[in-house]
């Protein structure tokens, strides 16, 4: 897996990844950036709330689920002091579908979450404490 990082000027920067894809990211107004992307720190929520949604997803499809929305809603905290590293990580799914089994999305969340998730395995081993709750709504 490639990626590569350009300066785009102040606190820009566009990150451009092996499969071709680009994002534009930037720091706050008051670090010099122009609120014209996510925060380098936020684009890592975002990996790992799509990493373990696309497990859960996938666990749930294999299980002949009818599942038709997932969504992961991610609070996170960080240390005060430099470096600003997470120190929590909490994510809550709202699994929408017909006749889910409460089960089935459990074992869903915990299989990513302890077995397939690269992303949130990877940041517990560095510390991070990361939760996970759901709720289940019928489609």
């Amino acid at each position: 897996m490639q990626a590569s990082i350009t300066w785009g000027g102040n606190a820009k920067f566009v990150g451009k990844t092996g499969s071709g894809h680009e994002v534009v990211m930037d720091g706050p107004p008051d670090h010099g950036g122009e609120n014209q992307g996510p925060r380098p720190m936020e684009m890592l929520l975002l990996g790992l709330g799509a990493c373990t949604s696309f497990d859960v997803m996938m666990i749930l499809k294999k299980s002949k689920s009818d599942v038709t929305d997932c969504v992961a809603e991610i609070n996170a905290e960080r240390a005060d002091a430099v470096p600003s590293v997470f120190t929590k990580i909490h994510i809550h799914f709202v699994v929408t579908g017909n006749d889910l089994k409460e089960a089935s999305v459990k074992r869903a969340i915990s299989l990513s979450a302890e077995k397939y998730c690269s992303a949130s395995i990877m940041l517990e081993k560095g510390g991070v404490e990361i939760t996970h709750d759901y709720e289940i709504r019928s489609a």
